[in-house]
């Protein structure tokens, strides 16, 4: 049996991510049983690049395509429990990559749309969905930072920017209903913060959930032409 067919073994796979779950998941206060449930069914390994499959489930950010990167499994797990998902929830996601994390919010949610900026990411996260069997989850090709709320025909329950930014995201508040959900991770080296933004009438509530360290996504305003 060659090196690779035992790395990529599925029960090298599966052992693995049973260790990451145990090891890495569980310490970093992820204890909901339906998160839990959710990165067993999801199977991440289909949405890293080949050349990184053997980091599948290392705690650590996996590089794709255009300079950009998976979250570390920690942080995508803790991102889908503080978003307190309900099956009736409309999700958006900000940066799709390589779409793991839409396909982790579309199991707990109604429909996502994720926007990528990059179209050979848009092309990755399609065809790895596919390979996925998830078909809940739009992929839209534009800069979600950029996007006029004012133009989008719909609102949203939750969004999560998957990605680090330099400041809360509050623009992006308008796009979300009464009582909505954003999720962002704001700050700069050497830690940052994820915050959970929930819209209450006129106002909005502020609370700082953990710290981390997450690469930036590049939120210069540019051109979408993307539609919902």
């Amino acid at each position: 049996m060659s090196l690779d067919s035992t790395i990529f073994s599925s029960a090298h796979l599966e052992q693995a991510r049973a260790n990451a779950i145990a090891q890495q998941i569980r310490p970093w206060d992820v204890l909901d049983p339906r998160v839990l449930d959710v990165l067993t069914q999801v199977r991440r390994e289909i949405f890293v690049p080949e050349a990184h499959r053997a980091l599948t489930f290392v705690d650590m950010e996996i590089p794709l395509p255009e300079g950009q990167c998976m979250l570390s499994p920690k942080v995508e797990a803790r991102l889908l429990q503080e978003a307190d998902l309900k099956p009736s929830d409309e999700v958006l996601e900000i940066g799709a990559g390589s779409g793991h994390m839409a396909a982790l919010l579309s199991h707990l949610s109604q429909s996502v749309i994720t926007v990528e900026k990059y179209p050979s990411l848009v092309q990755f996260a399609l065809s790895n969905l596919s390979k996925a069997g998830i078909g809940n989850v739009t992929v839209i090709e534009g800069n979600g930072l950029s996007l006029d709320a004012s133009a989008a025909p719909r609102l949203f329950d939750v969004i999560v920017v998957s990605g680090g930014l330099a400041r809360a995201p509050e623009g992006l508040l308008n796009q979300l209903k009464p009582g909505g959900r954003l999720l962002a991770i704001v700050g700069s080296a050497p830690v940052m913060q994820a915050l959970l933004l929930e819209k209450r009438g006129s106002s909005v509530l502020k609370r700082g959930l953990f710290e981390t360290m997450v690469p930036m996504l590049e939120d210069a305003p540019v051109v979408s032409t993307f539609q919902f």
